[in-house]
């Protein structure tokens, strides 16, 4: 199971109102017919809340509209380009070589695949998205093909590399992986010769859902939307069999027998947690027995400074992961829920629809095989400061019981010792502001998604001013939690393009830090106004009153703030 949609579904979806739906102006270049490729991403967006507005150029005509300044492609303005270019017409290219240049086909294509992208991003701010190379092997060589450059599966695996390579050194270009639908589907099902022969579809009808799955869950990555947190149920989920009946011994981990899927499910799990995905636990359960196999048992591989949350007791698993979406502050479409119980999950599902709560198989042997094709965790960036997210919320939930022993508010901020480091974007700190802008949407005033090209691109501008904002107390290091670009719009004004912020970091006085150090910036470069705006979304409502409530004013749809008359606000954070 790739995707549980079928063509029928999402064509049907097309005659669906979109208007509230987020648009997106995506183009399509194809070297192969892609008129029902356009019909299942467009009606695969409708189920993801997108309004996908695609232009689909005429077939085969990449190079023309790529190379052609005045093309339709760049007066389109497209966001997102899907570029598509097949294996079979790069099979077609290699036949028509001349041998001695056999070996020299996947640098020359991926020469060929740089010009193409460089001409792009020389006209067009847009993110891109390739489709890799499904393998084909023409069986020339047979076995030996693996053994010599000449063969075309050789340079159609090296190609492969290369573009990988590539694409882990160019910032808004990503790779779909079409070629990990086919290990999945089996190439018989991929591709049906007699359809290519006849229509030059080189995609099955039957695969097309989950090739615009795959696409879609990109889209949805690089504006925001994707999971952040797992949710696991323990007994029979975790490990085999019931901990408060079994007893430590008698549980199902390790390497043998039936305990080995469950372990293997943990170090999923815990690949996870090092990637950035932060992990709780839901289960009905007393807490001090559920939390005895990750202190005792020697073949657990998570522990509970994998945890971020965990919530163990016999109360509704409703209710727990409800307190769980309220201790870690983030939505629950960002979130999923995996439980043994069909009871559960059922039960789970409907109360809380927003949440992704996965068929799970009966035999545990299965979870894993069934888990993977779902790409329930796709993402658009990575950082090296994932690693020590649960940590952070961790901390996040010390802070807060220390906090309910303080009377006064004023005195437990005073009694964190709080700083801040503050930078403007640079080489270092590029990576986490991509993936912070990409993350945040509640507080976020107007949801501007970066990539790192779009850093790049706004470190070399002249009129733009950048911030970054790290926050550590004495319980330990946030990292870089907040995010300001600032526009020059005139001599005397400055535009707050962009104000994001982590929500760990909430109610602790970093808002007033954050405006007390910009306004004093605008002071001393001789601006007179700072102008913001909020742009509304479904996730944002508790920005909404942000610049009234720190003193800018209503003006035409905009807020601005006179930095003259402004007054350094009272804050418990000081300057690192």
């Amino acid at each position: 199971m790739i995707t549980s949609y079928t063509f029928s579904h999402l064509k049907k979806n097309l005659k669906k109102d979109f208007s509230s739906l987020r648009r997106l102006k995506v183009a399509l270049l194809g070297d192969t017919a892609t008129q029902f490729l356009v019909t299942a991403i467009r009606g695969l967006g409708f189920e993801r809340g997108f309004d996908l507005d695609i232009w689909e150029a005429d077939f085969n005509q990449i190079e023309r509209q790529v190379y052609d300044p005045t093309s339709e492609l760049y007066h389109f303005e497209p966001q997102i380009i899907i570029v598509f270019q097949s294996t079979h017409k790069l099979l077609t290219k290699y036949g028509k070589l001349k041998p001695q240049l056999y070996e020299s086909l996947a640098n020359t294509e991926m020469d060929n695949i740089g010009n193409l992208i460089g001409n792009i991003n020389s006209k067009l701010q847009a993110k891109i998205i390739y489709y890799n190379y499904p393998e084909i092997n023409d069986s020339v060589f047979g076995n030996y093909a693996s053994k010599t450059p000449a063969s075309f599966l050789f340079q159609l695996r090296k190609l492969s590399y290369l573009l990988m390579e590539y694409a882990s050194k160019t910032p808004g270009f990503f790779i779909c992986d079409i070629a990990d639908i086919q290990n999945q589907v089996g190439k018989e099902n991929m591709f049906k010769p007699s359809i290519y022969i006849n229509t030059e579809m080189v995609l099955n009808m039957d695969v097309l859902p989950a090739v615009a799955a795959k696409t879609v869950d990109i889209i949805a990555a690089i504006n925001g939307q994707f999971k952040k947190c797992l949710i696991l149920d323990l007994d029979n989920t975790v490990w085999g069999g019931i901990i408060g009946d079994d007893g430590l011994e008698n549980i199902a981990i390790g390497t043998l027998g039936i305990g080995k899927a469950f372990t293997e499910f943990q170090y999923w799990a815990k690949k996870l947690k090092n990637r950035g995905v932060i992990l709780a636990v839901c289960s009905k359960n007393t807490e001090n027995i559920a939390k005895e196999p990750f202190e005792k048992h020697p073949d657990m591989v998570l522990h509970l400074d994998d945890i971020a949350v965990f919530v163990a007791n016999w109360e509704n698993k409703v209710d727990n992961i409800r307190h769980i979406q309220r201790v870690l502050n983030i939505g629950f479409d960002s979130m999923v829920f995996l439980d043994d119980n069909p009871f559960e999950r059922n039960m789970v599902r409907e109360a809380i629809p927003e949440l992704t709560v996965p068929e799970l198989p009966v035999d545990p042997a299965e979870y894993l095989e069934y888990l993977y094709p779902l790409n329930l965790f796709e993402t658009a960036s990575f950082s090296e400061a994932d690693a020590e997210r649960t940590q952070q919320y961790q901390l996040a939930a010390t802070r807060q019981a220390v906090m309910n022993e303080f009377k006064n508010e004023e005195e437990f901020l005073k009694s964190l010792e709080m700083v801040s480091l503050v930078e403007p974007f640079n080489k270092f700190n590029t990576p986490r502001v991509a993936q912070l802008s990409q993350r945040s949407n509640q507080f976020n005033l107007r949801t501007v998604r970066y990539t790192e090209q779009d850093i790049e691109l706004i470190n070399k501008a002249d009129d733009y001013f950048t911030f970054t904002f790290t926050l550590e107390d004495k319980f330990g290091d946030n990292g870089l939690i907040c995010i300001i670009v600032l526009k020059v719009l005139s001599l005397s004004t400055l535009f707050i393009e962009t104000w994001l912020m982590s929500c760990r970091v909430l109610k602790r006085g970093m808002e007033e830090f954050v405006l007390n150090t910009i306004t004093d910036f605008a002071k001393k470069e001789g601006y007179q106004y700072l102008k913001g705006e909020y742009l509304p979304t479904a996730k944002n409502e508790m920005v909404r009153h942000h610049y009234k409530n720190l003193g800018f004013k209503e003006d035409n749809g905009y807020f601005l703030l006179e930095v003259e008359k402004y007054q350094n606000k009272t804050c418990y954070i000081s300057a690192k």
